[in-house]
């Protein structure tokens, strides 16, 4: 049963918790509330400010866990307080783990701050949850994609276009990297996981799968420096870092260039097309 007056007190004390500045909205001159209006938490959590007041006065339809999860996720909830969220709305917490994703209000602080360079989050069956804009610029909104082809393992042997941002050189070691390291998430979240799922539908569909499957290679690692091909600036060379978050199993990459480099260069160039794409 939904706890209408605790899921209002909750989602008000949340809210009062937060600061403009704390999701990157401006304060402006004129606030008078000490912490997000409603209609500010609305926006962030991608529904009406009406649904949302309704929910805070005890009023409205029964929230789906669709609708929750997006709540929780806008007001950077971590996982502990999503959960809490759901029971109060009447729903059972998902299992916590590599099937997850709601990105913790960590990884997501960290993708804000990075403006300047090209940065995603993505799951361990490579499903990119967030971008950031020069991101966007750099791959295109890889969030866009539903179903099987979220993942660019997937994609990889199912899309063309995918390949055609990496450098043809280096398409026969992606191809066995893709491969290795779907195989190793299958292995490890077992039989009728969505891995293995993935497995057994590019093995039905696709024949160059198929013989790199076959081959049982795991721990196969792509280079360090990632030679991208993009359609407006040309060649780049970035390298990837990552950082791990050990209780939903997502990474946070981040690609660079040598500073004062072409590489460099190129990316600043990306930098003004996505700003102008913004504008």
């Amino acid at each position: 049963m939904i706890d209408r007056a605790g899921l209002a007190e909750f989602l008000r004390r949340r809210r009062e918790s937060l600061q403009p500045e704390d999701v990157g909205l401006p304060r402006g001159s004129r606030r008078r509330t000490g912490g997000l209006r409603r209609e500010e938490v609305a926006s962030l959590c991608h529904m009406s400010a009406d649904y949302y007041a309704r929910l805070e006065r005890e009023r409205g339809p029964h929230p789906s866990v669709q609708m929750i999860t997006s709540i929780a996720q806008g007001l950077g909830l971590c996982l502990d307080e999503r959960d809490h969220l759901l029971r109060l709305s009447g729903h059972n917490p998902p299992a916590r783990g590599a099937a997850g994703e709601h990105v913790s209000p960590g990884l997501l602080r960290i993708l804000d701050c990075l403006d300047d360079s090209p940065a995603e989050i993505v799951t361990e069956l490579g499903e990119t949850l967030r971008q950031s804009p020069l991101g966007i610029a750099l791959t295109g909104d890889r969030t866009r994609h539903t179903g099987p082809a979220r993942s660019i393992g997937y994609r990889w042997f199912t899309d063309p276009t995918t390949r055609q941002l990496y450098d043809p050189d280096d398409h026969p070691l992606l191809t066995r990297t893709f491969t290795a390291g779907l195989r190793h998430v299958a292995a490890l979240r077992g039989p009728g996981s969505r891995a293995a799922q993935l497995a057994d539908h590019l093995l039905g569909q696709n024949d160059e799968f198929r013989e790199a499957w076959n081959a049982h290679e795991v721990g196969v690692r792509s280079v360090a420096v990632k030679r991208l091909v993009h359609p407006e600036v040309g060649a780049l060379e970035l390298t990837c870092q990552s950082l791990l978050d050990p209780d939903q199993s997502h990474r946070l990459l981040v690609f660079a260039a040598v500073p004062g480099s072409e590489s460099d260069e190129k990316l600043q160039q990306l930098s003004d097309i996505a700003a102008r794409t913004c504008d």
